[in-house]
């Protein structure tokens, strides 16, 4: 049987969830500013082939890392100018920059396929190290999951006790009271959604560069689809994004745990990685008809509801 209290289980778990936090803390911003960006796929992917390209071509950790941000931010602009600037229709150009993003991973990733880069090594927390099975599991990690742990906390309290979270919810919730008042709703939207795709292209570098330490076509395996589903299961709330994003790396982590665990009469020699594999999306599915179910009343709806303004176009 799987040991789930085993520390070095839980320590993978926590690098898991780190890709699934930093890509759905921006595109909660996005989302809450009314703009919805399905591409978030796209821009993982091409900023974890840009990052560990330039990264490789270099020799320079950083420099990929913010080449990969500079990706998600510059498809998160093709979205943003489209859906904003021209009310394009925010779903078509979402899964269009997800197959452009694919796209341009294939021919930013193309010559490092198969090549050996040395990643972000751990960095140990002095003291916090030192407090048993805790701190094994969650001070001795890299940069990227200590920026996870610093950035869920910040980035709710800029949403709900700033100035600036007020004008990003109004401008979610009711951008033509917003805009009488003076607010620049297009310029708040744009902000968002680019901080959204700078997020998602940190998400795909860390999945390169601080996670798995290679890079080859089709890496995401469709985790940036789950990014999506868990803004929703979050309730668009930072906080709930860094649980929810634990939740799912534990069934990203134990997809691969259980591939030889037998289940009498159904598996009995081990469960095939096929069915494993289908753990992610169907616990997304799972969890999404749960809310969808929960949401549909209309007192819990009234306070955990999407932003009523989320992928509807704005007229000046």
């Amino acid at each position: 049987m799987v040991e789930l209290l085993n520390p070095i289980l839980w320590h993978s778990i926590v690098a898991a969830a780190t890709f699934f936090v930093l890509p759905t803390l921006g595109e909660i911003y996005a989302e809450r500013s009314g703009i919805l960006n399905l591409g978030i796929e796209g821009m993982v992917i091409a900023g974890a082939a840009g990052s560990y390209a330039i990264a490789y071509q270099t020799q320079d950790i950083l420099l990929g890392v913010l080449f990969g941000m500079f990706i998600g931010g510059l498809l998160a602009t093709i979205h943003a100018i489209l859906t904003i600037t021209f009310n394009r229709n925010q779903v078509v150009s979402g899964i269009g920059l997800t197959i452009l993003g694919t796209g341009l991973s294939g021919l930013l990733g193309d010559a490092v396929i198969g090549k050996a880069l040395k990643g972000i090594d751990s960095t140990p927390i002095p003291i916090l190290n030192d407090i048993p099975t805790i701190g094994e599991v969650f001070f001795d990690q890299n940069i990227f999951v200590y920026l996870s742990f610093i950035l869920a906390p910040i980035l709710w309290f800029i949403l709900y006790k700033t100035r600036i979270g007020i004008l990003i919810r109004s401008v979610g919730e009711n951008p033509s009271a917003s805009m009488n008042q003076g607010v620049n709703v297009r310029l708040i939207r744009y902000l968002c959604v680019i901080f959204g795709g700078m997020m998602a292209g940190l998400g795909g570098a860390y999945l390169s560069l601080g996670w798995l330490n290679f890079w080859t076509d089709g890496m995401t395996q469709g985790r940036g689809w789950i990014v999506i589903a868990l803004v929703v299961v979050a309730l668009w709330n930072p906080l709930g994004a860094f649980i929810g994003s634990y939740l799912f790396g534990m069934f990203d982590v134990l997809q691969f745990s259980f591939q030889h665990e037998a289940i009498p009469f159904i598996f009995p020699t081990g469960i095939p990685p096929s069915v494993l594999k289908m753990m992610p999306p169907v616990s997304t599915i799972l969890f999404l008809a749960i809310w969808g179910i929960i949401l549909s009343q209309q007192k819990v709806k009234s306070i955990v509801g999407a932003p009523s303004a989320l992928a509807k176009p704005f007229e000046d």
